[in-house]
């Protein structure tokens, strides 16, 4: 038998191998995760809504299906729907209500299906509104690598609960950089796939017109895409879906990458200045990209440049806060009041339901229009472009949230955070964040990631080149203080 410290910082695919060779029983494996989680979540407040009876009961007959039968895996509070379950999505008004889920969501079946089980459901800011995981309803979630500092967001509480080894992978959803900011500052692998891959259904069509995707943060790149070929593909009744690859992720990830000609970015989009360290990480990522063979120069899509693109951003998001409002309101019964939500989601309401609908319209076109000249770039014959995943380290808790004095505070200050992440959650196009960096400086250490992007649909290129860096620089091996 192996013993289950061992397994912790294993990722999925090894702790499933150790199930499969009879190592450890698949008992032994969530009650390891569990023991885990009991002692470093007080200091992390990762996981806010534990289930842990039901995945005992999961695993009580001995045997999973699947890719990953019987590895432990956490849900995000925010999308990810499981019946019987509480969803608060961040809110008050949801927590005080004591909202349950009365059905699956498509991908929360196929995570099942794939062996996948959940041992609860992880923090998240009021209906992801900020890079930052700090919701009054829960309090914040705080980083492993310093507990003084944010874990990211919106997907920050999966992502410290894997970066602190209590799973080895976790849901995660990204409607302007939520599956790679958390990423970034966990030192941690996050892929958002293309606007499609992977379905909102059966309650929703699409979140943020098409900002946002689900998929999970890892630790290695091989999860990631073996967990995409098992989430992936349309289901009935959504109203778009990406086209399936010609093999499998698994297998591109496992196929060497031929030479890639790649455009990497030294500031911010209109020249913004971003933090030395960030700078020195696609320094670093590009001398690793040139030594493997490939092309890279100082080049990026001008459509980045353009001023108007936090502005249609912006109104879209604020529209469906304000639309959010009103579902949740009619599913509860109650109309949601100023006082039932955090200042900054009140006033993104405010500003969506002044948008008019020939506004919303305009600012869709716009949106259509930057994807277009996005991606006219990589027609021009470029494969990838690196960026730093955000323009700064980890902020300290607290820097990023709002006060009712101030309440667009916290999303003011969040503009280096989302400079390099946003415009492709507007054009639907692939990104990962990789943990190719850390600070330098003194007693603390800190991840700073990489962000590659690829064009529509090329998930099969992000995970070659993603495997590749991961074999010139081995990440996994890492540990943060708090372990």
């Amino acid at each position: 038998m192996t013993d289950s410290d061992e397994l912790a910082f294993c990722d999925a695919t090894a702790q499933a191998e150790s199930l499969r060779r009879g190592d450890i029983t698949p008992g032994e494996l969530i009650e390891a995760a569990i023991a885990r989680l009991e002692r470093l979540n007080p200091q992390l407040n990762a996981v806010i809504l534990p289930a842990l009876e039901r995945a005992r009961a999961a695993v009580a007959d001995g045997g999973q299906q699947g890719p990953f039968g019987a590895v432990p895996f956490l849900m995000k509070d925010l999308g990810g729907q499981e019946a019987g379950a509480p969803y608060h999505a961040g809110m008050r008004f949801l927590r005080d209500a004591g909202w349950t889920e009365k059905r699956d969501s498509y991908l929360t079946q196929r995570f099942r299906a794939a062996g996948l089980v959940s041992l609860g459901r992880t923090n998240t800011p009021e209906l992801g509104l900020l890079p930052t995981t700090e919701p009054v309803s829960y309090g914040p979630t705080r980083n492993p690598w310093s507990t003084d500092h944010s874990a990211g967001g919106s997907s920050g509480g999966s992502a410290a609960a894997v970066a602190a080894g209590i799973v080895p992978m976790a849901h995660a959803s990204d409607g302007g950089g939520s599956i790679r900011i958390p990423a970034s500052m966990c030192g941690l692998v996050g892929l958002k796939p293309t606007r499609g891959r992977n379905s909102f259904g059966p309650g929703v069509g699409e979140r943020w017109n098409g900002f946002s995707c689900e998929f999970v943060v890892t630790r290695s790149v091989r999860d990631a895409a073996t967990l995409l070929d098992a989430t992936a593909g349309p289901m009935p009744g959504d109203p778009y879906y990406a086209a399936p690859p010609a093999e499998s992720f698994a297998t591109a990830a496992n196929t060497a990458v031929k030479r890639l000609r790649i455009g990497f970015m030294l500031a911010g989009p209109r020249d913004a200045g971003i933090d030395p360290e960030c700078r020195a990480a696609v320094e670093h990522g590009a001398r690793l990209l040139a030594d493997a063979g490939h092309d890279a120069e100082e080049a990026h899509p001008e459509a980045m440049d353009d001023p108007q693109n936090p502005v249609a951003y912006v109104d879209i998001v604020a529209s469906n806060t304000a639309r959010a409002l009103s579902v949740w309101g009619e599913s509860v019964g109650r109309a949601v009041t100023e006082a039932d939500v955090e200042p900054l989601t009140w006033k993104m309401a405010e500003r969506g339901r002044d948008l008019s609908a020939e506004n919303l319209l305009a600012r869709i076109e716009y949106v259509h229009g930057l994807g277009r000249r996005l991606a006219s770039w990589w027609q021009s014959g470029f494969d990838i472009l690196l960026t730093p995943t955000l323009g700064a380290p980890p902020p300290p808790v607290g820097y990023l949230s709002g006060t009712p004095e101030e309440p667009f505070l916290g999303m003011i200050r969040a503009a280096p955070y989302g400079m390099f992440t946003l415009p492709f959650n507007m054009s639907g196009q692939p990104a990962i964040s990789l943990p190719l960096y850390w600070t330098a400086g003194g007693k603390l250490t800190l991840p700073v990631g990489c962000q590659l992007v690829a064009g529509y649909g090329r998930e099969d290129v992000l995970l070659q080149l993603a495997a590749q860096l991961e074999q010139v620089q081995p990440w996994i091996d890492r540990r943060p203080p708090i372990c």
